[in-house]
C-alpha cells in the first residue's frame, strides 16, 4: 500500500514538472497561448445608463446603432455594426459619407423614428446603442433583443457619451485615447487661428437651415463644444450655454461673426436657406460682404457627433481660416 503511494505521488511530481518545462520552453513546436477570455477582458461587466445598470454578459461582436453619434463612436473604436440607421432627418437608407468605407457590411434598420425591430431582431445583436431622445419608448423591446444602453441625450455630452459607448464594448482605453489626440488638435488649430487673426481669436457662427426652421447653434451643442475645445469666440446671439437659438428669417444678421458656417439638414429647396440668402439682412452681413460664409457638411457638423466627425469639423475650420489642419 505504502509503495502505491509512493509510485502515484512520484507519478504526480514528474507530470509536473514536464508541465513546467513545456510552459518555460515555449517557442517552435509548443501550442500557442489562448486568446484572452471574455473574464479577461472585463466581461460581464455592468454599465451605467440613462435607464440604469445594464449588464453586458460578453464582449460584444454583433452590435446594432440607432444613432449616428454612436455610429460615430463604434466605428472610431473599430467596430463595423451589424445594424445601423441613417441620420435621423434623412429619408432613404443611406449612411454618412464620412463613415462609408466603414460600414461595408453593415445592415441598414432604419429610418430613426421607426427601427426596423424584426430586421433587428434577425440579426442576433449583442449589443444596442442610442439614447432616449430617440427611442426611449422602444427601450423595453429592445432590451428584449439584446443589452440596450442608452444615454440620455446627445449633441452637448457626447464626450461623455462616448465613454458610455466605450464601456459597454470593452474599448475605454483607445476612446479615452482617441479624446486625447482631438483635444490636442483642437487647441493647436484653435491657436493658429488666433495667431492668424492677428493674436485675438475670432468670432464664429453655425448656422443651420432646416424645414421651416433656422437654427443658430450655442456652446452647448456639438459643434460649440468643438469651438470652444479650439479657444474660438461665439457672437452674441450664440454665446450661452444652451443647445440653439431659433429665429425667423427676420433675425437672420443675428448669424453674424466674423466666420459663419452653414449647413443645411435637407435639400435647400426644402428650407427657407434661398430666400434668406437673397435677403437684404444676409447680403449687408460683414461675413457676407467679405466672403466668410462658409458651406460645410450638415452630416459632421449637425449629425456626426463624435470624434471622427469632430476632427473633420477642426479641417473645415482649419481651411476656412488658412491655417494648418494638422
Amino acid at each position: 500500500m505504502i509503495q502505491r503511494r509512493i509510485a502515484r505521488a512520484a507519478s504526480a511530481l514528474l507530470t509536473a514538472g514536464l508541465l513546467a518545462l513545456t510552459a518555460a520552453c515555449g517557442g517552435a513546436g509548443t501550442t500557442p497561448t489562448s486568446p484572452p477570455t471574455d473574464a479577461g477582458m472585463g466581461f460581464p461587466r455592468t454599465v451605467d445608463t440613462a435607464k440604469g445598470p445594464v449588464t453586458i454578459p460578453k464582449k460584444p461582436q454583433r452590435v446594432v446603432v440607432l444613432d449616428t453619434a454612436e455610429l460615430d463612436s463604434v466605428t472610431l473604436l473599430g467596430i463595423e455594426p451589424v445594424g445601423a440607421i441613417p441620420p435621423h432627418l434623412a429619408t432613404g437608407e443611406g449612411f454618412p459619407s464620412y463613415l462609408a468605407g466603414k460600414l461595408s457590411g453593415t445592415t441598414p434598420v432604419g429610418p430613426s423614428a421607426s427601427p426596423k425591430l424584426e430586421l433587428i431582431a434577425s440579426l442576433k445583436p449583442d449589443l444596442i446603442l442610442s439614447n432616449r431622445v430617440r427611442h426611449d419608448a422602444l427601450y423595453d423591446q429592445l432590451s428584449r433583443l439584446a443589452p440596450t444602453v442608452l444615454t440620455e441625450t446627445t449633441g452637448f455630452p457626447w464626450k461623455e457619451n462616448l465613454r458610455v459607448h466605450a464601456a459597454a464594448l470593452g474599448e475605454e482605453a483607445a476612446a479615452e485615447t482617441a479624446l486625447q489626440q482631438y483635444e490636442a488638435r483642437a487647441k493647436r488649430i484653435g491657436a493658429a487661428i488666433t495667431a492668424e487673426n492677428g493674436g485675438a481669436a475670432p468670432t464664429v457662427s453655425v448656422t443651420r437651415f432646416m424645414p421651416g426652421k433656422i437654427r443658430l447653434y450655442q456652446r452647448a451643442s456639438f459643434s460649440g463644444v468643438i469651438l470652444s475645445d479650439a479657444g474660438l469666440n461665439r457672437p452674441p446671439s450664440q454665446n450661452a450655454d444652451e443647445f440653439d437659438n431659433e429665429i425667423s428669417p427676420e433675425l437672420i444678421d443675428q448669424a453674424d461673426a466674423d466666420a459663419v458656417f452653414v449647413t443645411t439638414a435637407v435639400s435647400p429647396e426644402k428650407t427657407q436657406q434661398k430666400a434668406v440668402e437673397a435677403s437684404a439682412l444676409w447680403t449687408r452681413m460683414s461675413a457676407v460682404r467679405d466672403n466668410r460664409v462658409f458651406p460645410v457638411p450638415d452630416e459632421t457638423w449637425m449629425s456626426g457627433i463624435g470624434v471622427q466627425a469632430a476632427n473633420l469639423v477642426l479641417t473645415d475650420l482649419a481651411g476656412a481660416f488658412g491655417v494648418d489642419p494638422a
